[in-house]
């Protein structure tokens, strides 16, 4: 059974525990661009939905090589628009009550970071706020894995631990870090 197409290279698809939605991250296309296109983090409301690879990026971007192949207006855009080339890995929900109530139920994501641009984008943890199925803000939570091109760590997978905790395993430094409140 196909559920959605038009997702390219997801990694991070966790379900969010109060809707049992699946979310997921795309790290988006090369080639196109310093800037462009977007990271992405979606939700799949439905079975059936197009995601737009390989014809679209971001919300509306046309692929230059595989534009023909459908038509961006009729996709099922990001719920958020993440940088350009952060590569975004792992995305878990936080569910635990270590940290303030307002982070419960908001997506953590680990952004490992580029390695095409000519200034890094990524190397950090990011927060997006949740509602309901929307995503209302991107902020960094956890930086300090690069200074410029200075490269100190690169953010793979999180996991929130029964104490409230969060771990962030980082495969430059090969360490695994605890962030707790």
């Amino acid at each position: 059974e196909v559920f959605a197409r038009g997702v390219p290279t997801t990694v991070g698809s966790p379900w969010h525990p109060p809707t049992k939605q699946l979310w997921f991250t795309d790290n988006g296309r090369d080639w196109l661009g310093e800037d462009a296109p977007p990271c992405e983090l979606n939700v799949a409301t439905r079975a059936g939905l197009d995601f737009g690879f390989p014809y679209c990026h971001g919300k509306d971007i046309k692929d230059p090589e595989f534009g023909q192949l459908g038509d961006c207006g009729k996709i099922t855009p990001p719920v958020q628009l993440l940088g350009a080339h952060v590569a975004p890995l792992g995305v878990k929900f936080y569910s635990g009550d270590r940290f303030p109530a307002a982070y419960r139920g908001d997506a953590f994501i680990a952004e490992h970071g580029s390695w095409n641009r000519k200034a890094k984008s990524g190397y950090r943890i990011t927060r997006v706020k949740i509602d309901g199925t929307r995503a209302v803000s991107y902020e960094p939570f956890a930086t300090g894995f690069n200074r410029g091109d200075d490269v100190f760590g690169r953010p793979v997978d999180l996991l929130m631990l029964a104490d409230g905790s969060m771990l962030v395993s980082d495969d430059t430094s090969d360490a695994i870090y605890r962030i707790s409140y």
